[in-house]
């Protein structure tokens, strides 16, 4: 299998409640197994958000999250977290 990168862009808002996520489904529940039974990859990109993203270890996590997922609700044209019909 060719090992050439493959280069996907996010923006740090993004990057940030994507690492998050991933967080989540891999060390806090047991839903990950049920969707992607062979784990590598998923650890694989979330280690290399964290390397990426200096908040992931900023004092004010939680706020930073709040934040960041703030302006991507905002930029979709949401204000409430919830999906579109619920």
């Amino acid at each position: 299998m060719d090992e050439e990168p493959v280069t996907i862009k996010l923006t740090r808002d993004q990057a940030f409640v994507l690492s998050d996520w991933l967080y989540e489904v891999m060390m806090q529940s047991d839903k990950l197994d049920a969707i992607v039974p062979d784990r590598a990859g998923i650890y694989a990109i979330s280690g290399t958000l964290e390397m990426t993203l200096p908040e992931v270890f900023r004092p004010d996590y939680v706020g930073c999250l709040d934040r960041a997922r703030q302006r991507l609700l905002e930029a979709v044209g949401g204000d409430d977290g919830n999906e579109a019909g619920e």
